[in-house]
């Protein structure tokens, strides 16, 4: 179930798609915070984040009638919101890595042989790994984040940003050597605890 009730949620469709400024600002409010946070994953500071989000509800308010009601209203509101943040990524012209596969295979695989004990991972606190990841580059980042926090596949990564496969691959399998690096000084630390 989404954060509406159905009624309620039905009301606020029908009132954003009328245009009515209470339903749009009770829908903005209302998950204002969540999206924000999940255009902070894209942006490179709070600002962007703001004119990320800002530029997403346009969107939204705009184009409420081609909402069909399939999946929740949330849900397609952060479909409209991430696909600002990509577009804003594109827009800024960030250049991908760019390897080929055999190359990302090797990244690939040299990771593996790392065999570090996950679990050591699983005891950082989620908003040290997040502040991490802010600290990739925009490329790295932005694959990171479609790929491990929003479920996208490379090939649907790829399409959308307008790079190959093998470079998302590339981008995610350096976004998590990076990370990896970041936090090795607090997992060396929960180590040895």
């Amino acid at each position: 179930m989404g954060i509406w009730h159905p009624h309620e949620e039905a009301q606020l469709i029908e009132g954003c798609r009328n245009g009515s400024r209470k339903a749009q600002e009770d829908v903005f409010n209302a998950i204002y915070r969540r999206l924000l946070s999940v255009c902070r994953r894209y942006a490179k500071d709070d600002d962007e984040a703001k004119d990320i989000l800002q530029n997403g509800f346009i969107k939204v308010f705009k184009s409420v009638e081609n909402y069909k009601g399939d999946g929740s209203f949330e849900g397609w509101i952060k479909r409209i919101v991430i696909n600002t943040a990509i577009d804003n990524y594109r827009r800024k012209k960030v250049k991908p890595v760019v390897v080929d596969s055999e190359m990302t295979d090797r990244v690939g695989s040299n990771m593996e042989d790392e065999q570090e004990d996950e679990s050591v991972y699983q005891q950082i606190p989620v908003n040290v790994v997040l502040d991490s990841v802010q600290k990739l580059s925009p490329a790295y980042r932005t694959v990171f984040n479609l790929y491990v926090l929003e479920g996208y596949n490379h090939n649907e990564i790829a399409e959308m940003l307008d790079i190959s496969v093998g470079t998302s691959k590339s981008n995610l399998s350096k976004a998590r050597l990076n990370l990896r690096k970041m936090l090795k000084p607090l997992v060396d630390k929960i180590s040895q605890e």
